[in-house]
């Protein structure tokens, strides 16, 4: 994660960062666990070097945000305190959950009433193995926070959750931006533990006076929310000012998330069957999208040459996929063993074994195959997003911390047919400040943000040169991924 000062003044958006920290986790009696407290102290320490900053330049501190990662939560007991640590959505906790509630009320009752890609993690998912687990604590909570709603908790005493990362849980009706009740009483889950619903820019308090104390920060100092969810953030950066044409987002970074905006969510047979997911966005938008595993790919290809003595750093690594022919092995980024930490090399032997293609010998053809077969699935969802708002797309705007891979970016091009518009990459953070400062009242609307992103940060864009090579092979990796086009 990381902590930064952002400015919206005259026209433009300037950036600072404060604090870069990992979200650590680890594993307590065989459950993967976020390190709340190891979180917290680091979002304190980013505060405090934030008010330095601002201190420095002769400014104030105006509001603060948190945005993260989805579907995971923590909990509070009947007297506010946290319950321990969040677990962690890559925890085996919710292994055949799904299927489980799937038999108690039917996959079409979960998605007309949910609207949102079935990943076994989702949160739906997480509350009901709690709910079967031998747990002594479940009749003691009060209330169910996602990760940033907790740090805002943390930050003001106020809890409240967020709609953009409250529609990443499967617990919210896409239609009417409200807790989906009658799900929730079906699954036998505790819908008290439900709350306060807010939206980006909403003011719910300011911070706590011992949180100044701690951080130099000023008591009281709003604390305003941003689109919470990461990606609802990031795709409010993106830069459209005019397009000709049809534009679609993808958030690139560990994972990949690709989708269109909306004014209204599509939930229907055809987004059930290609599991595609409605998600709420900055601006009172719906994002229609699909979750594909992203660069996890290639950190896992990395950190699995690391146990095997090979230290190679990521441009190192892109720098060998270039050299190599490419299209030898096409992995489907959906493929469940391919989203759990460790093994990963052994993982796409295995895979290849299966689906008699080739098996990988060097580095470069490993990291090759990630990167060719995250361009194939974004060119299938392109071609599925078409399909499902019958509205062609003509460029892709790339954000996040992807749009660095230049590789990626191009393969992406080529596969899809379609320009790449790759920028910013601190897309998140941009779109924390733009939520912010249109609640505050500093910038009109969401267009008014977009426009002054388009001011303020360059971008590269890649147009389609290589496409017959991977026209030759779309139509068997679409069979290779399955009829719904990849899915969990």
């Amino acid at each position: 994660m990381v902590a930064t000062v952002g400015a919206a003044d005259g026209g433009k958006i300037t950036l600072e960062e404060a604090h870069r920290f990992p979200t650590r986790n680890g594993r307590i009696l065989g459950t993967l666990q976020w390190d709340l407290v190891g979180i917290w102290e680091d979002i304190k320490e980013g505060l405090r070097k934030g008010t330095k900053l601002l201190d420095a330049a002769g400014a104030r501190l105006e509001g603060i945000g948190v945005d993260t990662w989805g579907v995971d939560f923590g909990l509070l007991d009947e007297r506010g305190v946290p319950m321990g640590n969040p677990v962690h959505y890559r925890d085996g906790r919710t292994d055949g959950v799904m299927e489980k509630v799937f038999a108690a009320v039917g996959r079409e009752r979960v998605f007309d009433a949910t609207g949102i890609q079935f990943m076994p993690f989702n949160t739906l998912f997480q509350l009901y193995a709690l709910k079967h687990a031998e747990w002594g604590g479940y009749d003691r909570v009060s209330r169910m926070l996602w990760m940033p709603d907790l740090l805002h908790y943390l930050l003001s005493g106020k809890a409240v959750s967020e709609v953009t990362i409250a529609s990443t849980g499967a617990v919210l009706d896409p239609r009417t931006r409200t807790w989906n009740r009658g799900l929730m009483e079906e699954l036998g889950l505790p819908v008290t533990w439900l709350g306060e619903l807010a939206a980006p820019g909403t003011k719910i308090g300011g911070v706590l006076s011992d949180v100044a104390r701690e951080t130099d920060a000023v008591a009281g100092t709003p604390v305003i929310l941003p689109g919470s969810h990461d990606t609802a953030s990031a795709v409010a950066a993106v830069p459209v000012v005019e397009q000709a044409g049809g534009w679609c987002y993808l958030s690139s970074g560990t994972w990949s998330l690709m989708g269109v905006e909306l004014d209204a969510p599509v939930v229907d047979e055809r987004t059930l069957r290609l599991n595609y997911t409605n998600e709420l966005g900055v601006g009172g938008k719906v994002r229609l999208l699909k979750n594909i595993m992203g660069l996890w790919l290639v950190q896992e290809v990395r950190r699995d040459l690391a146990r095997r003595g090979l230290e190679l750093d990521y441009a190192e690594l892109t720098r060998l996929a270039g050299e190599e022919r490419g299209l030898e092995l096409l992995l489907d980024t959906w493929h469940s063993p391919f989203g759990s930490p460790g093994g990963m090399l052994g993982k796409m032997d295995a895979y290849a074994r299966s689906t008699a293609q080739g098996v990988p010998e060097r580095p470069g053809q490993y990291v090759r195959a990630c990167l060719d077969s995250l361009a194939l699935s974004y060119r299938l969802v392109v071609e599925n997003l078409e399909a499902l708002t019958g509205k062609p797309i003509a460029t892709i705007y790339i954000v996040g911390g992807g749009t660095k891979n230049q590789l990626l970016n191009q393969m992406t091009a080529d596969a899809c047919g379609r320009r790449v518009v790759a920028g910013p990459v601190e897309a998140t953070a941009i779109g924390n400040v733009l939520a912010q400062a249109i609640g505050a009242g500093v910038i009109g609307s969401l267009a008014e943000g977009r426009a002054m992103v388009a001011r303020s940060f360059e971008v590269t864009t890649y147009e389609p040169r290589d496409t017959i090579r991977y026209e030759r092979v779309a139509a068997g990796y679409r069979q290779l991924c399955g009829p719904a086009g990849g899915g969990f």
